[in-house]
């Protein structure tokens, strides 16, 4: 029987480019998801790539199941696969090449496949099960890791924003960046791939989906780096991530976010 693999995910990728890059910057309708004076924006492209993305297994893998962060859970099975159109959508529709296109593959509940595309810089990051790449345009992938920081106090922290994190676990967050060399703030999804690429050392969220991280784990362990929760748990339900580099960087971080 077929199996998913590396030409799969571009596949995948493929489809959903198509629905996203035309898109963006193009001052399409934003609907709000809650209600309040809350803002959780989606967009037309969000709903369009996952139907894409979903037509796409279906038809080569009807008996896998599907999560996707609009259209829901179908499907049961020991494979799964984990959408998420597009991770940062207000970096979409702010005109920031910040966000991308996640597809996650678990098998056994364990997350062994992913890709994350961004078309406008023409970008594919992706792990197959043999090692994580990088793929830009028509070019080659290539090969990429992780970066052997080992201290804190020689590594860059990324972050979404430190709204994510309130009461103590915002001080603890605040005890970390204090210690790092340098932090920065608003990549989504992109900084987990700058930290596979060997150019972050850590990234830090609070309250992940599944669909947030799923795709990302592949990438940063098959890079060489670690990423689990703040517990050190794993991390394929999401919550409140840590990804770092090395081992010893992961538990030196995880000491200050476990308390």
């Amino acid at each position: 029987m077929q199996k998913p693999d590396a030409t799969f995910l571009l596949k995948l990728a493929d489809a959903a480019d198509r629905e996203t890059l035309p898109r963006f910057r193009a001052g399409g309708g934003i609907d709000n998801k809650l209600s309040g004076g809350a803002f959780d924006p989606v967009t037309e492209a969000d709903r369009a790539a996952e139907q894409a993305i979903r037509q796409v297994i279906g038809e080569s893998f009807p008996d896998h199941a599907i999560v996707g962060e609009e259209f829901g859970e179908s499907g049961e099975g020991d494979h799964r696969w984990i959408i998420d159109p597009i991770d940062g959508t207000r970096a979409f529709i702010t005109g920031i090449p910040v966000w991308g296109t996640l597809i996650g593959h678990y098998v056994g509940g364990r997350a062994r496949m992913g890709i994350m595309s961004q078309p406008f810089t023409g970008e594919r990051f992706f792990a197959d099960g043999s090692g994580s790449f990088l793929k830009r345009g028509d070019g080659e992938a290539r090969p990429i890791a992780v970066r052997k920081t080992e201290k804190i106090s020689d590594a860059t922290l990324f972050s979404t924003s430190p709204r994510l994190f309130s009461g103590d676990l915002l001080g603890r967050f605040e005890a970390l960046e204090t210690a790092a060399r340098l932090t920065r703030f608003g990549t989504d999804c992109y900084a987990f791939a700058m930290l596979a690429a060997g150019h972050v050392d850590l990234v830090v969220e609070s309250g992940l989906k599944p669909y947030d991280i799923a795709a990302l784990i592949p990438l940063i362990e098959q890079a060489g780096g670690i990423v689990t929760t703040f517990a050190g748990d794993r991390p394929e339900e999401g919550g409140d991530i840590l990804a770092a580099a090395t081992p010893e960087l992961h538990e030196a971080a995880r000491r200050i976010l476990a308390d």
